[in-house]
């Protein structure tokens, strides 16, 4: 029977940890806020504006950091980023076996397009959900509702994502999720948050979504 598959995007679908972190650096220099890599690979993959808040951030400065952020991240981040070696040609097969594929993410819906277009990968998603700040979606739970709105009837659907905002947003709705290891998240920890599977390979993610 053919599945519904969810992908996020950053850690996912494209490793676009360069981009974000490097613009995550100059966000954090601006506020003298010590960092190390450890700390700037934690920025892919969550709201922006939840990881700002974890770390101490007031609501009003996690917004203007937000802005800081943007600002460069518009200009070169979103293109320091490249589809995961095999990702396209797993899309591809996925999509000519009659498996409906979507993205849901927490970057910004405009930019997710931009970077899906740039790399030729649009064409294998019916639909491509992501955050909108002015609509008040930005955590995976609420993509997914609004993926959900704009989708209409799914059937054995399931989520794949590399962290555990994935699981969890997932989770929400009743979807379970595969998790990968190619990311940015931990994958003990995605299992404990309830991830169905791990895959290692793109192989190993082919074989969990067919069977």
């Amino acid at each position: 029977m053919p599945k519904t598959i969810f992908f996020d995007l950053d850690g996912t679908l494209t490793d676009s940890g360069p981009g974000i972190m490097n613009c995550a650096s100059l966000m954090l220099d601006h506020y003298n806020f010590p960092y190390d890599e450890a700390l700037l690979r934690t920025f892919i993959g969550p709201p922006l504006r939840v990881r700002l808040e974890q770390l101490g951030f007031s609501p009003e400065d996690a917004a203007q950091a937000t802005k800081i952020f943007r600002g460069q991240y518009e200009v070169t981040g979103k293109f320091e980023n490249a589809p995961y070696p095999g990702m396209i040609d797993l899309l591809k097969t996925l999509k000519a076996q009659g498996h409906r594929l979507f993205v849901a993410t927490s970057k910004p819906e405009v930019t997710a397009r931009e970077v899906l277009d740039h790399f030729g990968m649009t064409q294998y998603f019916e639909e491509i959900c992501g955050a909108d700040l002015e609509k008040g979606r930005d955590t995976k739970d609420q993509v997914i509702t609004y993926l959900k709105e704009k989708a209409g009837t799914l059937e054995n659907v399931v989520m794949v994502g590399d962290t555990d905002y994935d699981v969890l947003g997932a989770k929400a709705h009743g979807i379970p999720t595969i998790g990968v290891t190619w990311g940015y998240g931990d994958p003990d920890s995605m299992t404990a948050c309830g991830a169905i599977a791990i895959a290692n390979t793109m192989a190993k993610l082919y074989g969990l979504l067919r069977d």
